[in-house]
């Protein structure tokens, strides 16, 4: 069995931290490869997620102009054709991305655009999601989901809450997602991830969001785990990322395989492909290679990914049809 040639779906992308070294060399010549290992890709142990994300700002430090954010979402697609991708919800914040004169409006033009072509050119169907960070001020949270309801009907589809949840309360934050609620914009939440179960209970009850960023920490509360599975709740699994960032010492001590085998919805993602180092292919062999994954398991995975996509049901039930063709040797 041959993982890589399997359809995936991958909702957990942050665009700014998945630069190749060739987008990187393209946008800064003078960069050696040495350089781009030792600065835009972590250690396999990171201290915490607080040391792991000191990498990030290499990501988008060079993704300033119109025609460098197209550059890095060309690469990013060049990187889904590799991992056979299907479909793919790929995030970042706007407010990182204004040093050179652009203004928030324009960032997000220029990544819907370059998403729509990328899209178009590869056939691989994609969206985008509008993050704010846990530092972020209350204002640059509404502004954020402000700019999701703005570009409603097109590659924008979802609001998100990224960072450091063990460093930073709710409070700013909470009247984004009241204003998204109201707007019927679709939402996920980074928690399980920097704090333990109870952070994904503040997410839930703060914020309401559909999903759940990351989430592995749930299966530390068994009334975490239940409520997730009877309301529907998605968690956007990150196994790689997860041992890098410290949460678990290795990746057989990481509980993908129980929280999957407990029936609570969930995907897997890579969530930062060049800081973690990682391909979804990569991941589906760590994940089979440590748990014994079938063809059928990662099936399984990628129909609860779709139904908690943020699209129309017309494109979920093509993408699923798509999906079982791609399996359907491995489900008779």
């Amino acid at each position: 069995m041959n993982l890589r040639d399997l359809p995936k779906v991958e909702l957990h992308l942050h665009l700014d931290c998945s630069l190749s070294y060739d987008v990187v060399k393209r946008i800064k010549p003078s960069v050696t490869e040495e350089e781009y290992m030792k600065e835009f890709v972590a250690p396999a142990k990171c201290m915490d997620l607080v040391d792991f994300l000191t990498r990030a700002v290499k990501g988008f430090e060079l993704m300033q102009t119109t025609e460098q954010l197209k550059w890095v979402v060309d690469d990013l697609f060049n990187q889904l054709q590799a991992d056979n991708m299907l479909y793919a919800e790929i995030r970042f914040a706007p407010f990182l991305h204004l040093q050179k004169g652009l203004n928030a409006h324009e960032v997000v033009t220029a990544v819907n655009t370059a998403v729509a072509a990328a899209s178009v050119k590869t056939g691989i169907e994609a969206r985008v999601i509008l993050c704010t960070l846990r530092h972020f001020s209350e204002q640059q949270s509404m502004d954020t989901v402000k700019l999701v309801e703005q570009f409603k009907n097109t590659y924008v589809a979802g609001f998100d809450i990224a960072g450091d949840e063990a460093g930073y309360p709710v409070d700013a934050h909470k009247k984004a997602f009241e204003y998204a609620s109201t707007k019927e914009i679709p939402c996920t939440a980074h928690a399980g991830e920097a704090r333990g179960a109870d952070s994904v209970w503040e997410s839930l009850n703060h914020f309401g969001p559909s999903r759940i960023g990351h989430g592995a920490r749930s299966i530390e509360d068994e009334k975490l785990m239940r409520h997730l599975k009877d309301n529907g709740v998605h968690l956007e699994v990150c196994p790689s990322s997860n041992v890098q960032t410290n949460m678990f010492d290795k990746f057989k001590d990481h509980p993908v395989d129980r929280i999957y085998r407990s029936g609570v919805p969930m995907s897997i993602n890579t969530d930062t492909r060049t800081i973690t180092w990682c391909t979804l292919n990569l991941e589906y062999d760590n994940i089979r290679t440590n748990f014994g994954w079938s063809p059928r398991d990662f099936y399984n995975c990628n129909v609860n990914a779709l139904n908690a996509a943020f699209i129309s049901s017309e494109l979920r039930e093509d993408l699923l049809a798509r999906l079982k063709e791609g399996y359907r040797e491995f489900l008779d």
